[in-house]
């Protein structure tokens, strides 16, 4: 399991704003809260992370600006938030860590800060009203290559990448770490003009500086969850191609494997083609992939990554043959719209991301009849042997949603999520599983929703109550019958059966189906 690391100010450095004002790095406030006082609460009580995410406020937009510098593989930056209160509040914390904060400033005014296991505390000089828009500016350097609990760091050997989810975007930049609260995002990322940097949106402006350094600046048209933000620096081409109905697609490929990685970029316009004639029209400006440039088998521990606009991936596995990587890559596109556009409400709602991108991803695969890593080439066959585990994925995971930090990223979430969603089709039937879809996909476009959202619009939309059915395949302990299969049997639990744990808080997309 990850342990999250405390940062302990020694008693002498307890001097608050005279820190500040001396040039410290770090100023540590009294937090005895005192009568009046009204410090924003530092979670925003997700189920399965509850120390992520701060309330008392949300973020309309943030604005990072990067200096990145090869020689010493340090990242000068300064975050600057547009904020909006929901109550009065005398101090407001932001998720971060492992960042070495240098000054902190609220509507232009400098503010005193500590920095408490994985938030930053700020009081303000005056005490912010509700309801007011306030600007918070924090200046900080952070190491890419620091050993920390957790890190969304992927260093390169001439840059970096980044990996957020699920719960580590606060050691890239200070934030409100939760995807139910999503903002605009500008990027300025300023390189040696041998490296080419990339964000996702899309390039509004490139600046060419003297010192050979070059700035990119990159906008997004869409909100973007703080775990699905991609900032990447390297020796990168940048290649353009037209995907349906004129969409940009661009996918930024190490140099020296700009060719032999075609074959797989040149599959995207046909996968979202397919992807578009099911969910409707991709939901963002642009779509590519970012086959990382590291051999690192360490770098990360995952295939791939549906951070927003632009797919991370392993270069190696994008060299395989088509029947080996199209369904993953279809599973990663989904996340655009189960995901990215849709983002879950809580952590508990994972399912609704992995088990409609595995949901899809293996339609996409049996309709070419490419076997699974079962053997198995039909829907139905991966159903039926998916329906016979049920039980004991019940007993060792937990039921579909209801995920803890340590079983997060396992079977359950994907193949189990596809299960329930299969189950909803044979019972609704395709045409009205479709409405279901595309309608809950245009009614939570660009924010985020739980799963008591899906079963209230499922019932909606098709004209039937399925809350009850739906609640029994989503929470219960043990595995419902499954509709128009009468045959099916689950196999009874055995505790020889009993699964592995997963780490908690890092990506196991190896239990993708669509791998």
């Amino acid at each position: 399991m990850r342990y999250r690391s405390r940062v302990t100010a020694p008693a002498a450095a307890l001097i608050g704003t005279a820190a500040v004002l001396a040039g410290g790095n770090t100023a540590f406030a009294d937090t005895d809260t005192k009568p009046g006082d009204t410090p924003g609460p530092e979670t925003l009580g997700d189920p399965v992370f509850p120390a992520l995410g701060n309330d008392g406020y949300r973020v309309g937009a943030y604005h990072l600006d990067f200096s990145y510098d090869p020689s010493t593989s340090l990242v000068d930056a300064t975050a600057t938030l547009e904020l909006r209160t929901t109550q009065a509040l005398s101090r407001l914390s932001l998720d971060a860590l492992g960042l070495d904060i240098r000054t902190v400033r609220v509507d232009g005014r400098t503010a005193t800060f500590e920095q408490v296991d994985e938030k930053l505390r700020i009081t303000p000089a005056r005490p912010l009203p509700a309801r007011a828009r306030v600007t918070v500016c924090v200046t900080y350097t952070a190491d890419p290559r620091r050993a920390l609990a957790h890190t969304a760091w992927v260093p390169t050997a001439d840059g970096f990448a980044i990996c957020p989810q699920p719960d580590s975007a606060h050691t890239v930049f200070p934030c409100n770490d939760h995807p139910s609260d999503k903002a605009d995002f500008t990027f300025r990322i300023t390189v040696p003009a041998a490296l080419r940097a990339v964000a996702s949106g899309s390039l509004v402006c490139t600046e060419n500086l003297a010192g050979d350094r070059t700035a990119y600046t990159y906008r997004s048209r869409s909100p973007i969850a703080t775990e699905l933000v991609q900032i990447t620096v390297g020796d990168y081409v940048v290649k353009e191609r037209r995907g349906p109905h004129g969409l940009p697609l661009r996918d930024v490929v190490p140099t020296a494997r700009a060719e032999a990685l075609e074959p797989a970029l040149a599959l995207t316009p046909g996968l979202v083609e397919w992807i578009e004639a099911r969910l409707g029209a991709y939901p963002f400006e642009t779509y590519g992939l970012l086959p990382c440039n590291s051999d690192d088998p360490n770098a990360f521990d995952f295939t791939g990554l549906e951070t927003q606009t632009l797919t991370l991936y392993k270069p190696n596995y994008l060299l395989q043959a088509e029947p080996k990587i199209g369904s993953h890559m279809m599973h990663e596109l989904v996340h655009s719209y189960f995901g990215n556009s849709v983002s879950p409400a809580t952590w508990a709602d994972l399912w609704l991301n992995e088990g409609h991108a595995d949901f899809y991803g293996l339609l996409y695969r049996y309709e070419r009849g490419w076997a699974d890593s079962l053997g198995l080439t039909t829907f139905e066959a991966r159903m039926k042997d998916t329906y016979a585990r049920g039980d004991q994925w019940r007993r060792t995971s937990g039921p579909v949603a209801a995920p803890n930090a340590v079983n997060l990223f396992d079977s359950q979430r994907y193949l189990g999520g596809v299960l329930v969603l299969y189950a909803l089709r044979q019972l609704i039937g395709e045409d009205a599983f479709h409405a279901v879809e595309r309608t809950f996909l245009a009614r939570h476009r660009n924010s985020s929703a739980s799963t008591e959202d899906y079963i209230t619009l499922a019932s909606h939309t098709c004209g039937q109550d399925v809350s009850g059915f739906l609640r029994d395949w989503l929470y219960g302990t043990t595995t419902p019958r499954m509709p128009g299969h009468p045959d099916w049997t689950v196999t009874p639990v055995t505790p020889s059966l009993t699964a592995p744990r997963r780490q908690a808080g890092v990506r196991w997309h190896e239990n993708s189906a669509t791998l």
